[in-house]
């Protein structure tokens, strides 16, 4: 590695999705003499937020909605485990968090009257849904783009990949889940295009990294989802919390050609009007929830999964037949041009869905400033565990949160970065032993392997029996993965395998724990709910 670089920022971001850039740019409008640095493994277009298609939710129209039911709409969904101090923080702060984003160039759609046109989702109360199409994160992550791009001080370094975050375990010293007082001092991070492991030291870092659906076979998260992050902050012996609550949407496009990510038909076709059937055309939410296709989407999820048990069909139906055809196309045109170009008119055919992997409601655990559990690591958006989503995250609310952590993490590093001193003599990363991987195989089959089990045994509906099998599955694929990574080099694809691994054991282990039913967990050994928990990992 001798043309490995170190790099010294005052602070480091890893992920450039809306929680990242977001912390940036807010950083660098409030401190313009910091250095700020920010890493994506791919490129600054490519993230969750991008993917996201339904919108934003924050109360808008204050003549019939309110903070306080937009509060309780999110205690609802979160079915007994959110944090209220937080879910109060993120609603409030969040309509000026939005109206921010729009004075920095935001289009949502708007009705002829120039007023916003408010969708609706599942579990929401009120129309509240801001949004850009079918595109909202699309179009949230170009203006944070264009955005950060005014800052000199904020630089981007795209096509890196963070290995693992620097604290006193690599400074020699025996790290424990125990240990008190550990510390980020930055992050090795592995440089695609020259192959070489930079070391990068900063005095403030946060973990931006997005989601881990990657985990399961069916999933709407694009392929980056690896869950990099929490699996850094894990080994880092800092604290992850509730991973359990994974939240699959019950409408993802149904294909047979296995195309990864899967399709998302976002929850604002429902909330448009679109219904759940069977493929044979028959309503069969009532049998559910008494708010139909609209209930919240742990609900929907496991009507889908049973009906499709029921009737041994490998998918459900939405019916868009009876909508606004205008309408419709101006509110989805990418659903529409996608449905269209695989033999599916939705104007006279019934689209065919499936539940997928979208969101996971745990992950690193923080503080309502954003702060983990280990000194200088800050964290924000999905990869975190904040409370605002407990054991199920309503629609929409996700793209808020990194707004408003974002913001949080800003206001709070402003405050603390001047007492903090850049640490030195941090060792390069060490790749002594290891050689160029023989079989690629070795790595594409075990994350076959990975996503199967998790797919087959910790999905929608659980069992102690199949998390058991699970547990033990994945012990054979971490151990395995474990020896490959010890004695080959780097490579990104290894990385990821070895994150997901982790990720899915937090889960699996996460599910275990849990001995009730509750939001997102479903396992039919406890069908009914007990006395709250958390599941944290220490």
């Amino acid at each position: 590695m001798q043309n490995s670089k170190n790099i010294e920022t005052d602070v480091l971001i890893i992920g450039a999705g809306v929680a990242g850039l977001t912390t940036a740019i807010k950083l660098a409008q409030k401190r313009p003499e910091l250095s700020i640095t920010v890493i994506t493994k791919t490129h600054t277009k490519e993230s969750n937020t991008s993917w996201a298609q339904g919108g934003i939710a924050s109360v808008w129209d204050f003549s019939t909605d309110g903070y306080e039911k937009h509060i309780e709409d999110t205690l609802i969904a979160g079915d007994g485990i959110c944090d209220p101090e937080v879910v109060e923080i993120v609603v409030k702060e969040g309509h000026d968090r939005v109206k921010e984003l729009i004075s920095w160039g935001a289009r949502f759609d708007k009705e002829d009257d120039g007023d916003y046109n408010l969708g609706k989702e599942g579990g929401h109360s009120e129309n509240r849904i801001l949004h850009y199409k079918d595109i909202t994160g699309w179009e949230i992550q170009r203006t944070l783009n264009e955005k950060v791009k005014e800052y000199k001080n904020v630089t981007i370094y795209e096509h890196y990949f963070a290995l693992d975050i620097i604290t006193q375990h690599h400074l020699g010293r025996n790290i424990t889940r125990l240990t008190p007082g550990i510390e980020c001092y930055g992050a090795y991070v592995f440089n695609k295009e020259t192959q070489d492991i930079d070391t990068v030291t900063a005095r403030a870092t946060v973990m931006c990294t997005g989601g881990s659906g990657q985990i399961y076979k069916n999933t709407t998260n694009p392929v980056i989802a690896t869950g990099d992050g929490i699996a850094m902050v894990y080994r880092a012996k800092g604290r992850v919390a509730n991973m359990e609550f994974v939240q699959f949407h019950p409408t993802a496009l149904y294909q047979t050609t296995g195309e990864n990510p899967d399709f998302l038909i976002s929850e604002a076709v429902r909330g448009f009007g679109a219904v759940l059937k069977t493929p044979e055309g028959e309503e069969f939410m009532q049998k559910y929830d008494e708010r139909l296709s609209l209930a919240p989407r742990d609900i929907v999820a496991r009507a889908i999964d049973n009906e499709m048990k029921i009737s041994g069909s490998d998918h459900m139906s939405l019916d868009c037949r009876h909508l606004d055809h205008e309408g419709f196309l101006e509110h989805f045109p990418n659903i529409y041009k996608k449905c269209k170009s695989v033999g599916i008119d939705p104007f006279t055919d019934l689209i065919p869905v499936v539940p997928a992997c979208h969101y996971v409601c745990g992950g690193i655990y923080v503080d309502v400033w954003g702060r983990s559990s280990i000194g200088h690591l800050y964290a924000a958006g999905e990869c975190t565990c904040s409370g605002l989503h407990g054991a199920n995250r309503l629609a929409s609310n996700s793209l808020l949160e990194g707004l408003v952590y974002g913001d949080r993490v800003a206001q709070d590093i402003d405050q603390t970065i001047d007492s903090i001193t850049l640490q030195g003599s941090i060792p390069d990363w060490d790749a002594e032993g290891t050689t160029e991987p023989k079989e690629m195989v070795l790595i594409t089959q075990s994350w076959k392997e990975l996503k199967d089990l998790m797919s087959y045994y910790v999905g929608i509906v659980r069992t102690n029996v199949r998390l058991n099998r699970a547990a033990n599955r994945l012990f054979l694929l971490y151990d395995e993965t474990e020896r490959l990574y010890g004695k080959t080099k780097i490579s990104p694809q290894l990385c990821e395998l070895r994150n997901l691994i982790t990720i899915a054991y937090l889960v699996t282990k996460g599910a275990e724990m849990r001995r009730e039913s509750r939001g997102l967990h479903y396992n039919t050994d406890y069908p009914y709910q007990f006395e709250y928990q958390e599941t944290t990992y220490m």
